[in-house]
Order: C-alpha cells, then sequence, then structure tokens
C-alpha cells in the first residue's frame, strides 16, 4: 500500500510517499535518486507489477520498499529520502528530513 502527503518544510513544499510493506512502515521523500522528477506517473502508482519494489516510472530505477537503497538501475547504491515517522496511537506522524538532506531535493 501507498499513500503521498505534503509536508512543509524550510518553507517548500515537499511531496512524501508512505509505505506500507510486509509489515513494516516507511516514508520517502517522492523523489528518484536518479532525477529530481517524482517516481510516480500515475498518482499513486509507486509499485512494479510483481508488488515487490518501488519503481521510477521516468527510468526504471527500482527500489527496496523497506530500506528505500537502488537495487536496479542509473542510481544503483543511492538511496531514496527517508521521511522520518512516528505512530501515535493510529495516528501516523510524518516529519521533515534533516536540514543538510533536503539541500538535496
Amino acid at each position: 500500500m501507498t499513500k503521498k502527503f505534503w509536508l512543509r518544510c524550510q518553507g517548500r513544499t515537499v511531496e512524501g510517499l508512505l509505505v506500507s510493506y510486509e509489515r513494516n512502515l516507511c516514508a520517502y521523500v517522492n523523489r528518484c535518486r536518479h532525477l529530481s522528477l517524482s517516481l510516480d506517473w500515475v498518482d499513486n502508482h509507486f509499485f512494479s507489477e510483481d508488488k515487490r519494489y518501488i519503481i521510477c516510472a521516468n527510468h526504471g530505477a527500482t527500489y527496496e520498499p523497506t530500506t528505500g537503497e537502488c537495487v536496479w538501475g542509473p542510481c544503483h547504491g543511492a538511496f531514496l529520502q527517508a521521511v522520518p515517522l512516528k505512530i501515535s496511537g493510529e495516528k501516523i506522524l510524518a516529519f521533515c528530513p534533516e536540514p543538510e538532506e533536503m539541500e538535496s531535493l
């Protein structure tokens, strides 16, 4: 399952991607590490056909859902920008990435 969300970080709007995969909950900035483009062409469609990987619709970069590591494609070995999460009761709270990490967006 995936769900897009938006954060206001350092005066900029950052689009995020919430991923629920094999009982793990992760969040990333919705930007490919190859080129700074959204991963999805079709809104909220992030997974490969077999539902094993997050895939960039632009150039096919393929990422592990739980780590954000690119395992195939033009940015092999790079990681999606993580978005810190906190679970509070039934709420999922997302926080801005660290300021030094925001500079690369």
